[in-house]
């Protein structure tokens, strides 16, 4: 039998996607239950939103463009060279940083699932975990730079590294030219998260905002 009703179905007209609102409800339920406490999820977001993501590896970037000492540390074990710093986050994970030179441009994936170092670059972007690039990026790097953007000259080696849960990478970047004497927080602002997983380049001084 047909029957009237005044009350709204919310998830008709959300703009969430199916899965967030999934992701919704099984989080209502914990929490109802006690299994989850609000608070605690509150930290972890605003934890991820405001000190963990690739400014803290755009920071260990820029220190290693202009502290040789460190860079060398960073280069020798790139875990405790971080940890170190006490104004960047502390990163769990045993990382590898590895250098690009005009020979040598690093890239980073991780052929078997989405293992990347949330410490220094945050939530891992959509393309990183989709089967596309963890299954070209082995085998057609140079196809994949050009996806991006990215062109190096023929004669650049392009080494690929693979992630795993154990050992995470970070690709040190090369300085721009027409940086000398800027600071490391200038110099930061230069990084981004794509040239940290080697898919891209810092940007140049021109592209800063004046």
């Amino acid at each position: 039998m047909a029957h009237d009703h005044d009350h709204h179905h919310d998830h008709e007209h959300s703009e969430l996607s199916e899965t967030q609102l999934r992701v919704r409800a099984l989080e209502t339920i914990l929490t109802e239950k006690g299994y989850v406490d609000p608070k605690a999820l509150d930290a972890i977001v605003e934890m991820y939103e405001t000190k963990i993501g690739p400014r803290n590896g755009a920071r260990v970037v820029a220190k290693a463009w202009t502290d040789p000492a460190f860079k060398q540390a960073l280069l020798a074990d790139a875990t405790q060279a971080i940890n170190t710093l006490g104004h960047v986050s502390r990163t769990g994970d045993h990382l590898i940083a590895v250098e690009n030179t005009p020979q040598r441009h690093n890239m980073v994936v991780c052929t078997l699932c989405s293992c990347y170092p949330w410490e220094m670059l945050g939530l891992p972007p959509v393309w990183y975990k989709a089967s596309p690039y963890r299954s070209r990026a082995v085998k057609d790097p140079r196809g994949v730079l050009a996806d991006f953007g990215v062109t190096l000259a023929k004669d650049t080696e392009i080494r690929v590294w693979d992630s795993t849960a154990e050992t995470r990478f970070i690709v040190l970047p090369m300085r721009p030219e027409g940086t000398d004497g800027w600071s490391e927080d200038k110099l930061a602002e230069l990084v981004t998260r794509d040239s940290m997983i080697g898919t891209g380049l810092p940007k140049k001084p021109a592209e800063m905002k004046s």
